[in-house]
């Protein structure tokens, strides 16, 4: 966390070692966390080169060299999807290879007999796993899906990679997930054996290449289905992995060729919330939050984004900037996320010409809280690079509308898909920066037609897609079903989309 010492030790050991990948790739991550963008262009260029140079080298020599970069960091940087993958591949090779060690003998699976079916299970096994059952963004939206599942078709079974951490998310999943097993304390051969012998037919990794993960248990293949969800929003390169569950907007067949995984097409958008369970409060007129609350300008149209400041590039920034300038009496509303990343983008506005009052950075807030004030301001502007995905959906269930440009890769997208299940995203949605700006001036200059698109997303939050966690559920639970069924036709995994009338499913029978 004491960036200003990590950037100045990296850069003396580039002075003594020039040669020294991880140096340099920590640098770059480093310096993009607080939006110091000097070199930027070149520092990318370098480090994509890095990262080529350590691909080929371990492919040739079939050595198990990890690239420099870590998939989680690869997601915001503007290199090549196909280079991702690559990454991710590494990464996933890497997993295969600590599982290796345990010399575990393969696991035998349960047969593959449908559900319903006569000496077939009359439930379908699923097992969750994950560090994040605790006060974490993974909790505060899926919060209520483990206990939602249809206890009549799917048994579901929660393994906790990390220890209980005492707050209300764990508690409350703990409770209401049919089986909650702590396997913070076990080895991962014990956990995968565990996981085998508790019958499980399709398994989830809800980590990916984030902190706390173990993928070496997927890696063991203690299941016959492994599917990658919500944790990682990138492809995991594993062949490991079968499946990943997203949604036809976030990862089209298009683009199928940047995942090594076959995609599983939600309806609507694939990215689940709690809200309406858990932050109901929100759309309480009677308890709103005042600017006066913040120190925010009243008499200003205030922009805002939420967004971790890593998210954002030399790019987006001059666009916000251009359009702070033509939009009279304006202000952009920023976090200090972190607070390090503040005086760099002051002064980066200031050479743009824009005032320093037109600037408003404020303290990370409590979810709850964080919520509740995003609805002070006029307009979301998301960033292209890496969208706002949890913070996306906080901003429209506090009745934000925002401006979102989807690129290509998945982490690129999710708010454009977010923005499609509110029913509202054709208005949202741009298909390039020149647009961006346009449609960001013009909904500020043009009160009217901001205000009519604010009343009908406030309006649609308790009846659109995007917030039915049950109707959202409901169509996972299709999603595994049709994974079994093709399993025991004795098909490989293939891309599918789910369909809320299908007749894979026992619900529609």
């Amino acid at each position: 966390g004491l960036v200003e010492a990590a950037v100045k030790s990296y850069k003396q050991a580039l002075i003594l070692r020039p040669d020294f990948p991880e140096a340099t790739c920590n640098l770059l991550h480093t310096l993009q966390c607080v939006c110091c963008w000097e070199d930027r262009d070149k520092m990318f260029t370098e480090v994509e080169g890095i990262i080529r140079r350590q691909i080929n080298v371990s492919m040739d020599m079939h050595m198990s060299v990890l690239p420099s970069v870590q998939p989680f960091h690869a997601i915001a940087y503007p290199i090549d999807p196909m280079l991702a993958l690559d990454i991710s591949r590494k990464y996933a090779a890497h997993c295969s290879l600590i599982a290796s060690r345990f010399a575990l003998p393969p696991f035998n699976h349960p047969a593959p007999i449908p559900i319903k079916q006569d000496c077939g299970n009359q439930r379908l096994k699923i097992g969750y796993v994950s560090s994040d059952f605790g006060n974490h963004p993974l909790s505060h939206l899926m919060g209520s899906v483990f206990g939602m599942h249809n206890r009549e078709n799917v048994e579901v079974f929660c393994y906790a990679l990390s220890q209980n951490d005492g707050t209300e998310w764990r508690q409350r999943i703990q409770s209401e997930a049919e089986h909650f097993i702590d396997v913070s304390s076990m080895s991962s051969d014990v956990i995968a054996k565990m996981i085998n012998k508790d019958g499980i037919q399709i398994l989830i990794n809800l980590n990916g290449y984030t902190k706390g993960a173990r993928n070496e248990i997927f890696a063991m293949q203690p299941a016959p289905i492994q599917v990658s969800y919500m944790g990682f929003p990138g492809t995991t390169g594993a062949d490991y992995i079968d499946y990943l569950v997203t949604d036809e907007f976030v990862s089209p067949l298009r683009y199928a060729h940047i995942y090594s995984e076959k995609l599983v097409h939600l309806p609507h958008c694939y990215f689940v919330n709690d809200y309406k369970q858990k932050n109901r409060d929100v759309l309480d007129p009677h308890c709103q939050h005042k600017r006066s609350d913040y120190g925010l300008p009243e008499d200003k149209f205030i922009f805002a984004c939420f967004n971790q400041l890593y998210k954002m590039d030399p790019e987006i920034f001059n666009t916000w900037c251009n359009i702070l300038k033509r939009v009279p009496n304006s202000a952009l509303w920023l976090l200090k996320f972190p607070a390090a990343g503040e005086t760099r983008l002051r002064a980066y506005a200031a050479a743009q010409g824009v005032q320093p009052e037109q600037i408003i950075f404020t303290d990370v807030a409590m979810k709850h809280e964080h919520i509740r004030r995003s609805a002070l301001a006029d307009l979301c502007l998301d960033t292209p690079l890496c969208n706002a995905h949890t913070t996306g959906t906080d901003v429209l269930w506090a009745g934000l509308p925002m401006v979102t440009l989807p690129l290509e890769k998945m982490a690129t997208r999710v708010a454009g898909s977010l923005c499609l299940a509110t029913g509202l995203g054709e208005e949202m949605i741009v298909n390039s920066m020149k647009e961006y700006e346009e449609r960001a001036v013009s909904l500020a200059l043009n009160r009217l037609k901001l205000r009519a698109l604010t009343n009908k997303l406030k309006a649609a939050r308790l009846t659109c897609p995007l917030f039915d966690t049950a109707r959202w559920v409901r169509n996972l639970e299709r999603s595994y079903f049709k994974m079994w069924n093709l399993y025991c036709s004795g098909q490989q995994p293939q891309h599918f989309k789910v369909t809320e009338n299908d007749f894979d499913f026992p619900y529609n029978r």
